[in-house]
């Protein structure tokens, strides 16, 4: 008895003893892990030591909030590969599969994960992990046809560490590592919580949308959350859209980007390492790569599998002025003439919601707006275009007969359903008393959505669409009385969405859809709008159809334009635009603006005088604020706003030609309009940086004044990367070798600098771009030191539906070479309207006079040019050349 009981103390002294030795080698083992290496393991409030332990994981408390206290050690796992399958006969495709052999602190780990690794192109790499005994989630746009596998040679390769749960990519041509998940950050596959870490390769990240941040993103354990939901612009915030994608330049320059193609809500934590977590509460890991390796590439790999950008219509890219607050048509119509008659351009007028009867979709007021539909007709008559707002919801109380939209929806059962029902899910908008929202995954709602926008074009012959509160926004949180206890509305993890709630400000999460759950579909809700109604558009109008939205997922842009929603009216907000119009460039959203002069908030008459000078250079031009605050069109704010309004917008008008065609090469490419410096000059490193300045294309530089210091100065610092510049207003010459220079910044002008080596077609301006589009063409060539240039100019009718893809169109390149410039027809389509190039400015000559000028060996009669030898700018006019045939052009001083 005496010796068991000596043996029991002996046993327990053992124990006690092996305990303390494995817990000084696990605290030897946390001990190695850095600051800057802690991935987080106690992602929801209330980390303690005690509870960390429990989660086998590494304790040491932060004062920093931002760094974790509670992180993973390294060896920590929960999964093994249990087999790998095919890939001893197909590197390019094959799958494994990761046994579950632990334990995670969330419901419901998958027992088995099935890992998939496709080759989709050569530039392409596809990494699929879900349950292979049961469909989940997975989100239905963008549309994806079926891959298969490619069996050529890659530029990339996968290794499989079978020790560790993860997998890496690897660069070939210079063995990088673009991600690498083996053994850190803690995989786990549950059912509400999916997590998986990775290793970068560089500090240069960008993307990740929609947040306001600057261009290039902090690595300094920045957290990001992705749920739709309707939040005024402001730094650490969800806001309106979902663009998990992200864009990395590495240390070598080459560049790839990375899709988490996941539409739950979700975390992603950037952190020092550098490295990136993922951290969603539902559907699987859909990763994509795509390889670049220039930053061009990446956006055309990743537009090749989401669908390139819409072509808009040419009257789009003139300028828009709308208001919260018009209150009736007599309201819109003073502020609509006092635009034209100051002579600013301006192209479409829009009415926010106060032109709706109670403020219902699909209706107008004919008491307050009565005439609305003649004034459009008028509109029309004078070249111009009408946008009104359309909401997501519908409203929900209507009596029974008066209200098609509500009766047609309920018959047709295609709105948006209470869980375990067929009634509709009832929340509360702009609508009088309740609202109800369409069902965008449901079949049947493309048609009922069509049906009832042409009612209202049978009203009101409005010619494109602004759809909001679409994601979704609802004023009450969940229902009237908030939503029941449940997994989906309270899951065990909950990413950081404003309030923690994921039913704040929009439906509750159970609510049932065509297809699944509001929970897996709400940041894709935007999207199902923008398809409906551009597919309404193109049926009713027969016309390219047009359309601003404010939330956004993936691949929107083939149906959509966006702004960026609702911006406070303050320097601030005008310098955070940049960046913000920048960020949709990664997403393959080329159409985007901010409100010009701000939304909420009372803007200044300096503030707005240099917010409508960059505002003439975001892709989408529009003025637009809310009912509290002053009026701010252009008029309203005074002398000094309408003179730069209407010299930036002539500029901008002038050079509508270019834009144009920018926007035709993303509808056909895949390439950027408004693009970062960095695109062009991927080899300056300087450049990753900036997002203060940006360029159209490859050839005009836009250097906005953005601060009021700057502002009182009428001075602006900008960096010139290396090459030649001219100042587009006085052809000035700036050689550059890539550093800071000081540009004078009058109180009535934007900074424009030309790029040497290429050629922008313009065009006379005129106050409408109906009007402008039949002027004469120029040319303005500004040449490189070695006396050469490039350019191209595309042009169909404007508004048809697939021009592109019917062949109506006009496609021309010119090139100067040798003082020789040569126009080339690069395609001739069905296109019927005169092409007459008038002028043509040629910038940067190397001679010291010009003489003679031939074109097709007949020489120019010497009144129709001129030469400024210290401007080293020649000026040709009068040509009245027929731009659908080919020309040689040259110039010579003997």
């Amino acid at each position: 008895m005496i010796r068991n009981k000596w043996m029991t103390l002996f046993l327990a002294l053992m124990l006690i003893l092996k305990n303390i030795e494995s817990k000084n080698i696990e605290d030897g083992e946390c001990s190695l892990i850095s600051v800057n290496e802690r991935f987080d393991c106690h992602p929801e409030d209330g980390a303690s030591e005690l509870a960390c332990g429990s989660r086998n994981c590494c304790w040491k408390f932060s004062d920093n909030i931002n760094i974790p206290s509670c992180y993973y050690r390294k060896n920590w796992k929960i999964y093994d590969y249990e087999k790998i399958e095919g890939r001893e006969n197909n590197e390019k495709h094959f799958s494994a599969y990761l046994k579950l052999n632990g334990r995670s602190t969330y419901k419901n780990d998958l027992k088995l994960v099935k890992a998939e690794f496709t080759s989709v192109d050569a530039f392409t790499l596809k990494v699929k992990l879900f349950d292979p005994s049961k469909k989940r989630y997975e989100p239905p746009w963008p549309i994806r046809s079926k891959l298969e596998p490619f069996d050529g040679i890659t530029s990339y390769q996968l290794k499989i560490n079978q020790s560790a749960p993860g997998f890496s990519v690897h660069r070939k041509s210079s063995r990088i590592k673009l991600f690498d998940s083996n053994g850190i950050g803690g995989f786990i596959f549950a059912n509400q919580f999916l997590q998986i870490s990775s290793i970068l390769p560089s500090h240069n990240i960008y993307g990740l949308g929609q947040h306001r941040t600057h261009l290039k993103l902090s690595t300094n354990w920045q957290l990001l959350t992705f749920f739709s939901a309707d939040q005024p612009v402001t730094e650490n915030a969800n806001l309106y859209g979902s663009q998990p994608f992200y864009f990395v330049i590495e240390e070598s320059g080459d560049c790839h980007g990375v899709l988490f193609l996941n539409s739950n809500a979700m975390d992603v934590i950037l952190q020092p390492t550098p490295a990136i977590t993922f951290r969603t509460i539902g559907g699987i890991f859909d990763i994509y790569f795509f390889m670049g390796p220039t930053p061009e590439d990446v956006l055309k790999q990743y537009a090749n599998f989401i669908g390139n950008p819409f072509l808009p219509p040419y009257w789009s890219l003139g300028f828009h002025l709308s208001k919260l607050g018009y209150h009736t048509l007599q309201g819109t119509k003073e502020v609509w003439n006092r635009t034209k008659m100051a002579q600013i351009p301006f192209d479409t007028q829009w009415n926010d919601l106060d032109y709706m009867e109670r403020r219902n979709d699909f209706t107008y007021d004919k008491k307050r707006f009565e005439g609305l539909p003649e004034f459009i007709n008028e509109l029309h008559d004078q070249g111009m275009h009408y946008i009104p707002l359309i909401d997501a919801g519908i409203s929900g109380t209507e009596k029974h007969g008066s209200y098609p939209p509500l009766d047609e929806g309920l018959r047709r059962g295609i709105f948006i359903k209470e869980n375990g029902t067929d009634l509709p899910f009832y929340g509360k908008v702009w609508n009088p008393l309740t609202t109800v929202w369409p069902d965008f995954t449901n079949p049947q709602t493309q048609e009922y959505y069509k049906d009832m926008m042409e009612i209202a074009h049978g009203n009101f012959q409005f010619d494109g669409a602004w759809i909001d509160m679409n994601e979704p926004s609802s004023f009450i949180n969940g229902h009237f009385d908030g939503c029941p206890q449940n997994d989906l509305d309270n899951p065990q993890f909950v990413p950081h969405v404003a309030g923690r709630q994921l039913s704040r400000k929009t439906l509750c999460m159970n609510a049932n859809q065509f297809l699944g759950y509001h929970y897996d579909l709400h940041n894709t809700y935007g999207f199902g709008q923008a398809a409906a109604t551009n597919y309404a558009l193109s049926t009713i109008r027969r016309k390219r159809p047009f359309i601003i939205t404010r939330s956004t997922w993936i691949g929107i842009g083939f149906y959509a334009g966006a702004w960026t929603g609702d911006a406070y009216s303050s320097w601030h907000s005008l310098r955070m635009s940049i960046p913000e119009i920048l960020a949709y460039t990664f997403y393959q959203i080329p159409m985007v603006g901010v409100d010009i002069c701000g939304f909420d908030g009372d803007t200044t008459e300096a503030l707005c005088n240099r917010w409508v000078q960059v505002g003439a250079f975001y892709p989408f031009a529009r003025n637009h604020n809310s009912d509290d605050t002053i009026e701010q069109d252009p008029v309203s704010m005074g002398e000094l706003v309408v003179n730069s309004t209407r010299k930036s917008l002539m500029t901008r008008y002038e050079l509508l030609p270019y834009l144009y065609t920018l926007f035709f090469r993303a509808h056909k490419f895949g390439e950027t309009v408004a693009r970062p410096l960095f695109f062009e000059f991927i080899e300056d490193s300087e450049t990753y940086n900036i997002d203060s300045q940006f360029l159209w294309g490859s050839s005009l530089m836009i250097v906005p004044v953005l601060d009021e210091i700057s502002d009182k100065k009428e001075k602006v610092e900008s960096y010139i990367p290396h090459g030649i510049w001219y100042n587009y207003y006085t052809y000035k010459k700036i050689d550059s070798n890539g550093k800071n220079f000081t540009l004078n910044a009058p109180l009535d002008t934007i900074p424009l600098l030309v790029r040497g080596g290429y050629i922008l077609p313009f065009q006379k301006p005129s106050l409408t771009t109906t009007a402008s589009r039949k002027n004469d063409f120029g040319l303005l060539i500004a040449l490189s030191d070695e006396n050469k240039a490039e350019g191209e100019l595309y042009l169909d009718d404007g508004e048809s539906l697939d021009s592109v893809e019917e062949n109506k169109y006009h496609w021309l390149k010119f090139s100067v070479q040798d003082n020789i410039l040569r126009s080339n027809i690069f395609n001739s389509g069905m296109y019927n309207e005169k092409m007459i190039l008038g002028e043509i400015k040629i910038i940067g000559i190397n001679i010291n006079t010009v003489k003679r000028i031939l074109m097709n060996n007949k020489e120019i009669d010497e009144d129709k040019f001129s030469y400024n030898k210290a401007k080293s700018y020649l000026y040709i006019k009068d040509l009245q050349w027929n731009l659908k045939e080919e020309f040689i052009l040259s110039w010579t001083d003997i």
